[in-house]
């Protein structure tokens, strides 16, 4: 059933025709997320980052046509490699799936032009997105605004907790990068604040949201891992040196821990990190 599923969801998707491997472990990952929050046939739901639609398809297969999803991210829409996020909603918005689908790009939820109705949908998703916000503080003003357009908050993202080596080398890259981004005042790069569990729990209810329920998902074939990696040993040089008065200490610092990235990709396989994910309320 499930493997039907995906491969119907697959179908619905731009990657699908050329990328058909890279999508179908990406696409059974987000079963699992959904699966995990229990979106019920016929919801109405808001998903914030929508990106290029990987969760947006599987959520949109779950509430089926009765249902209704409606996707929106700030990025625009020729944001995006090797498919941009515009080509691969039109693409999405044409498939079977299209009809109970609503895709906006360049939408900031912060802007005084960006409201909806009180309780409108049946859940809000946020999903492996919350790295690209600019820093805590946008965090908590995000996860503020939205709490009256939703009663329930399904939220997902690399969890930091490393259970094995193999995980190593991704958190190390992303630690990397977080602290290259944190020196930035303009970014269009993938991790741009480094949240840990623990920080998203404090934020989330700073923002007056209550996890009702969390866990930890693994997903091992997800190719994440090897891409953040590639990401931080290609990009290093050219952002170090594009980043204007980087303290020598720190620049020194960053080099010594990409040797130690490169040393850890040599001596052990690449996973990727676990999933946090939780309902709140």
């Amino acid at each position: 059933m499930l493997k039907d599923a995906v491969e119907s969801v697959i179908n619905c998707m731009a990657s699908g025709e050329g990328m058909s491997d890279i999508q179908r472990i990406q696409t059974e990952h987000r079963f699992k997320l959904v699966e995990f929050w229990n979106i019920e046939k016929g919801s109405k739901v808001l998903e914030i980052g929508c990106g290029q639609g990987d969760t947006t398809a599987v959520l949109a297969y779950i509430v089926g046509e009765n249902g209704f999803v409606h996707g929106i991210d700030i990025g625009p829409p020729t944001y995006g490699s090797p498919i941009s996020l515009g080509d691969s909603a039109d693409f999405l918005l044409q498939s079977n799936l299209g009809k109970q689908l609503k895709m906006e790009f360049e939408i900031d939820i912060l802007s005084p032009t960006v409201d909806f109705h009180e309780n409108e949908f049946d859940y809000i998703v946020m999903s492996h997105c919350s790295w690209y916000l600019k820093s805590h503080e946008e965090f908590i003003a995000v996860l503020k605004k939205i709490k009256k357009w939703g009663k329930k908050l399904c939220f997902a993202e690399w969890d930091t907790r490393i259970s094995s080596i193999e995980q190593y080398p991704h958190l190390l890259s992303i630690l990397i990068q977080a602290q290259y981004e944190s020196l930035k005042q303009n970014s269009e790069s993938n991790i741009r604040t480094l949240f840990t569990p623990n920080d998203i729990k404090n934020i989330c209810e700073a923002s007056g949201w209550n996890i009702m329920n969390e866990t930890s998902i693994f997903s091992p074939k997800l190719q994440d891992a090897s891409w953040e990696v590639n990401k931080t040993l290609g990009d290093i040089d050219i952002e170090l040196i594009n980043i204007e008065n980087i303290p020598s200490k720190l620049n020194g610092l960053i080099r010594s821990e990409v040797k130690m990235l490169e040393e850890s990709i040599t001596s052990n396989e690449i996973k990727p990190l676990s999933i946090f994910a939780f309902i709140a309320e």
